[in-house]
């Protein structure tokens, strides 16, 4: 832990419809399946999630509305329930308006290089992270 992940593809509002919406979902579980290291058990202490949104292109539509379809993908695939999830930290970064990351990890790297929209997800254990 820490664990990290990139989706290819625009994160899906909750108000997309329910073919996007699964479509979607099915993409996130993939992305993360692909990354957990074998043999990986899930998740059931407090966690924290980071979700870093790269739309490719100006985003429309509520921020926190993205969020939800992206934490319910990973229950049962990385976590065992998201009530589990104490803190959630998201962050849309448009571009020409990315921030300029010290020291990005490989995989938060790979999705700041991406030519395509993706997300960066990151899971942690340690809920008050970023806040000592």
């Amino acid at each position: 832990m820490p664990f990290e992940f990139v989706v290819a593809g625009t994160a899906i509002s909750l108000q997309g419809s329910s073919d996007s919406k699964r479509a979607w979902k099915e993409t996130v579980q993939l992305a993360a399946r692909a990354a957990l290291p074998e043999g990986s058990w899930l998740l059931t202490d407090p966690l924290a999630v980071t979700i870093y949104i790269f739309p490719g292109v100006e985003m429309r539509g509520d921020l926190d509305n993205r969020v939800k379809p992206i934490l319910d993908a990973v229950v049962r695939c990385v976590y065992s329930d998201d009530e589990i999830v104490e803190r959630v930290v998201v962050q849309k970064f448009e571009p020409e308006r990315i921030f300029a990351f010290q020291a990005p990890s490989p995989v938060l790297l790979s999705a700041l290089e991406a030519e395509e929209p993706v997300v960066y997800v990151r899971i942690t254990g340690d809920v008050h992270e970023e806040l000592s």
